[in-house]
Order: C-alpha cells, then sequence, then structure tokens
C-alpha cells in the first residue's frame, strides 16, 4: 500500500509539474504575444507621426506658397491701381507706333528723296482705350498668378505624397 501511495503521490507530483509547466509556457507564450502586440503599436505610432509629420510640413509650405502669390497678386493689383491712376490724370498717355507710310497723306519711301519714309511715329491712344487695354493685362496678369499658384499648388501635393 506504501508503494501505491507512494506511485499515486508520484503520480500526482508529476501532473503538478506538468501543470506548472503548461502555466509556465502559458505566461511566456502571453508575454511573448504582448510583446509583439506592443512591438506593432509601437511602429503604427511611428508611422502615425511620420505621416502626420509630412501632412504638417506639406500644409506648412502650402501655407508660405498661398502667401507668396496672395502678396504677388496684391503687388501686381497696387501697380494696376497706380497705372490707372496715371491714365486717368493725363500724367500717363499709352501710345503706339506708326509707320509713317502707313499714315494718311504720306509719301512713300520710293518717292521721297531723301529716303526717310521709313521712319517711325508715335500715335497716342485715346483714355477710353488705354483703360481698356489697362483693364484687359489687369486680366492677364491676375489669371497668370493664379495659373501660377494652381501650379506650384499640385507641385507641392505631388511632391509631399
Amino acid at each position: 500500500m506504501l508503494n501505491r501511495w507512494r506511485l499515486g503521490l508520484g503520480g500526482c507530483l508529476l501532473v503538478l509539474l506538468v501543470a506548472l509547466a503548461w502555466q509556465v509556457q502559458g505566461w511566456r507564450y502571453g508575454r511573448q504575444l504582448a510583446q509583439q502586440a506592443q512591438a506593432q503599436a509601437d511602429a503604427e505610432a511611428s508611422r502615425l507621426r511620420a505621416e502626420r509629420e509630412r501632412r504638417q510640413t506639406l500644409e506648412r509650405r502650402l501655407e508660405e506658397s498661398e502667401t507668396r502669390h496672395f502678396k504677388e497678386l496684391a503687388d501686381v493689383q497696387q501697380a494696376q491701381a497706380r497705372l490707372r491712376d496715371r491714365l486717368a490724370t493725363a500724367d500717363l498717355r499709352l501710345s503706339v507706333l506708326v509707320e509713317r507710310d502707313n499714315l494718311p497723306g504720306s509719301v512713300s519711301a520710293a518717292s521721297s528723296a531723301g529716303g526717310v519714309g521709313h521712319a517711325t511715329v508715335r500715335a497716342g491712344l485715346e483714355p477710353a482705350h488705354a483703360r481698356r487695354i489697362i483693364a484687359i493685362t489687369d486680366e492677364g496678369d491676375r489669371g497668370l498668378i493664379a495659373l501660377r499658384a494652381c501650379q506650384a499648388y499640385v507641385r507641392e501635393v505631388r511632391g509631399g505624397l
């Protein structure tokens, strides 16, 4: 009976050792899983930080670009306003070059004695026409500035991705 009791005690002890070993393995495996999960979480957090930094850098560059283009637009509008004011006060007159041969009553170069007929003359534009020309160039300038701003935006966005 003592042998049975020892055998039973040895079997119980063996079962306890197996159960303990099983539990220790479970703890180790759980710790490994926790470490893997932490490593994945750290990697994802790092990726998100890098993405946020890229986005913030892109936003800063776009804001600087936008500020630069608005300043350029304001400068052009101010220059156009000064030009319109100078035209309105007759401080400035727009003119065009006209060939002397195309003027009414002019003598052609072939028939002129000195051959000076190819000289050019300036003809002043009426103020209303000058204002229309300035308005057209103003719209063109604003369009070109807007186009450059759009192109810069596309370059920044495409380069920032």
